[in-house]
């Protein structure tokens, strides 16, 4: 195998030696590692969410609740149009985190160079869907008419910085496959801090409104994808980048395809039933879409935390099972499922005992207080449940299967849903706020188990019959 002169030497293992920022997830205590990989990622989480939060609560303690809820119901339109897009970058971390287990550079390189392109290409594409898309789409949410205009400026400004979001986050997943998930944090701690300093700026000082929120997001955004990518260009390792190589190579490609296509369209048909929740809440105007922006960025902070332990389980389940080690794939998902219910289950708790005090960071309207409090007390202590379907998507994809988890997660959280409004809610006796969050956890402990049944019944073989190489 041919490695190029800024990587190390191969061994005879066939492995690649490792360097300062990456992870051998395939030997060594499966639990400290996983800790220890996921502990930047929650703090990358948590930051990244912070700044999101200023970003409502800069625009809503100094522009109003319409202004608050005209960014605060922007979340499941910009995942919609996004999703399949950043599916794709799951694809691309798959791919690069099992080449690395099974220390083949030549393929590590291709999925770089070719997830890079895509990635441009693909922010051109979905930036200029999503900006000339955005008031028809907001339309058919039925957002009222004393919010639209503002979240249509907002959504606009955002996708005009689409191609800077998706080269950060394809580059991120890059740098994760191989364990590195300190310099994201490093990057979004300095690109997060300029978000804050303009919303500030831009808000307080110039009252730009939703403006100056989503310029902020977009400049701070740039930042963040400029130092990623000189990270892997000056990167002296398998995933180096090297900006005259950057094209399409069709092995890679359709690697990429084969694993993030189903994701990408699982998350994008997932927010299907997000936006058509999110248009069951505007029915219940302003007030209660104020509420339910602010709870639904508190929830966020506890979702971050348990997603990390999904990217854990993700990447150590790529690299051991390129590396041919059933076993410890199988470790890993114990491990992970352990450590995101104690996690969701905590942090749930823990913002439900000071549930009205962090909602008037937002807003201190007591009636946008109220509302948010009723979904907080109904998602927040069964939430644990949602990070327990995460990494069962996780450890399947890891393995090689993205189709059978994309179907199970669509009919079980995603068309349930849509059933649960269509009809239950549709009850003149059950349209209420509360029957339609209740949607959330059933579909959640639905969709877990039959993510279990299909593991236990389907993908253990796969394992089984995986043995080592020799």
């Amino acid at each position: 195998m041919h490695f190029p002169k800024f990587l190390s030497r191969q061994q005879k293992t066939g492995t690649v030696r490792r360097k300062k920022y990456e992870m051998d997830m395939t030997q060594g205590a499966l639990l400290p590692e996983i800790l220890i990989f996921s502990g930047p990622l929650i703090l990358t989480g948590i930051l990244q969410l912070l700044y999101n939060a200023a970003d409502v609560v800069v625009v809503g303690q100094f522009a109003g609740a319409t202004s608050l809820a005209a960014v605060g119901s922007t979340g499941s339109l910009i995942n919609l149009i996004v999703n399949i897009f950043m599916g794709l970058s799951v694809g691309a971390s798959v791919m690069v985190a099992r080449y690395f287990g099974a220390g083949d550079a030549k393929a590590v390189q291709d999925v770089v160079h070719t997830s890079i392109t895509v990635a441009l290409i693909s922010g051109f594409i979905v930036g200029l869907f999503g900006f000339f898309m955005a008031k028809p789409i907001l339309r058919l949410m039925d957002s009222p008419d004393d919010v639209i205009d503002l979240a249509t400026l907002y959504v606009r400004i955002y996708f005009l910085g689409m191609p800077f979001n998706l080269l950060y986050n394809f580059g991120a997943g890059i740098l994760r496959a191989i364990g590195d998930t300190k310099r994201p944090l490093y990057y979004l701690t300095i690109s997060g801090a300029a978000n804050v300093a303009l919303n500030l700026l831009l808000v307080i000082v110039f009252h730009m409104d939703v403006a100056g929120v989503a310029i902020a997001t977009v400049v701070s955004q740039a930042i963040s994808m400029v130092l990623v990518i000189l990270c892997l260009m000056r990167s002296h390792t398998v995933i180096h980048l090297n900006l005259k190589k950057l094209c399409v190579r069709k092995d890679a490609l359709l690697g990429i395809i084969r694993v993030g296509l189903p994701a990408g369209l699982q998350g994008s048909l997932f927010s299907i039933s997000n936006v058509m929740i999110q248009s069951a809440v505007n029915s219940f105007q302003s007030t209660a879409m104020a509420g339910n922006a602010a709870a639904s960025n508190l929830e966020g902070f506890v979702y971050t935390a348990m997603n990390s332990i999904y990217q854990a389980d993700l990447t150590f389940a790529s690299q051991n099972f390129g590396a041919r080690k059933p076993e410890r794939v199988k470790k890993t998902l114990i491990n992970c499922l352990g450590t995101v219910a104690v996690i969701g289950l905590a942090l749930g708790l823990f913002f439900l005992t000071f549930d009205r005090f962090l909602l008037s960071i937002y807003n201190s309207d007591p009636a946008v207080i109220d509302y948010g409090v009723l979904r907080m007390h109904i998602i927040l202590p069964t939430y644990f449940l949602c990070g327990l379907m995460d990494v069962m998507v996780g450890q399947m994809r890891g393995i090689g299967y993205s189709i059978l988890p994309m179907i199970v997660s669509l009919t079980g959280a995603c068309l349930f849903r849509i059933i649960w409004i269509m009809t239950i809610f549709a009850m003149p006796q059950y349209h209420t706020l509360q029957v339609l969050y209740i949607s959330y956890p059933v579909s959640w402990g639905l969709t877990f188990a039959i993510h279990l049944a299909c593991y236990l019944f389907v993908a253990r073989k796969k394992l089984s019959a995986l043995s080592p190489e020799v």
